[in-house]
């Protein structure tokens, strides 16, 4: 049974325009609402598209059980626990599961960069310290790391293991990934421009960073899929494709935020190293947003 089908959001995480940039609790209830209230499937806490490499401990697990607490079971919340040290992913990943989440978000390690065996060993580790489904998630453009397809056999032989985030852009690894391991892990894209091509291959859905401004079209694209609607689905994709684009002309989270303000959700600001959009992003992202009538 999978975590969720169709359109799961990488949600943002809003601060207040104060020095310290506390976390906004008081706007993050108004974009969980706006989220279901449009028909995402599921909530995604606490990832890059988050900020959590900017938040300490206590904020990240902080914001996920307020997201557990304010979704209160109408859409799986899935929370970000992933790290580059095994010892520390272990720990918050006991930590974020002990918030009720539905599932973890795991992300390869970054900057310590290790072989296929300690990429295996490390998500051994992870995954048998709790009980609740993991996603593990691929991007290597992050983290400069992949997971092989070889690798995720044998990550698909522990039983907690059970999903996919992949933002490889590699359709042959994708084919490879089907062929070796066919439905013994969902799969969901993990880039916004490959929706609809994934989900010819098998996805899921996806987990979206477009959900965060466009949530009831990215759902409608994934569900005309899943219903059958083919022409449907790739139309919706190549309607957005601008958008999406748009959304990565700076490091994510930078456009979309400045997207969610033109939306008039006061997100805030972005936390160090991660800066606010240049203007002239900001007024190709309106175009490009005025184009598909969401503002």
């Amino acid at each position: 049974m999978a975590i969720f089908e169709g359109s799961g959001v990488a949600i943002v995480t809003p601060f207040k325009d104060t020095e310290n940039q506390e976390i906004n609790y008081e706007v993050l209830e108004e974009l969980i609402e706006f989220q279901i209230a449009n028909g995402t499937d599921s909530i995604i806490i606490a990832g890059t598209t988050g900020e959590a490499s900017t938040l300490t401990d206590e904020e990240q697990l902080h914001l996920i059980r307020f997201t557990v607490e304010k979704v209160n079971g109408r859409v799986p919340v899935i929370g970000g626990a992933g790290s580059n040290d095994t010892r520390h992913g272990v720990g918050l990943t006991r930590a974020v599961e002990a918030t009720g989440v539905d599932a973890i978000l795991s992300v390869t390690p970054y900057y310590n960069k290790t072989s296929q065996k300690g990429l295996i060993e490390h998500y051994k580790a992870i995954a048998n310290s709790v009980k609740v489904p993991i996603v593990l998630y691929n991007v290597p453009g992050r983290t400069g790391q992949n997971i092989t397809p070889e690798s995720l056999v044998e990550l698909a032989k522990i039983d907690n293991i059970v999903s996919l985030k992949d933002a490889t852009g590699n359709f042959s690894q994708a084919v490879d990934n089907l062929s070796l391991l066919g439905d013994r892990l969902d799969i969901y894209s993990g880039n916004d421009d490959t929706i609809i091509p994934l989900m010819s291959l098998g996805a899921k859905g996806v987990i979206s960073v477009l959900a965060n401004i466009a949530p009831k079209a990215t759902s409608e694209m994934t569900h005309a899929f899943l219903d059958g609607d083919i022409k449907k689905a790739a139309a919706m994709q190549a309607e957005y494709k601008e958008l999406i684009d748009c959304l990565f002309v700076e490091p994510n989270p930078i456009p979309v935020k400045a997207g969610m303000q033109l939306l008039g959700f006061n997100v805030g600001p972005l936390r160090l190293p991660l800066t606010d959009a240049d203007q002239a992003v900001i007024d190709r992202l309106a175009a490009a947003m005025k184009k598909v009538g969401l503002i």
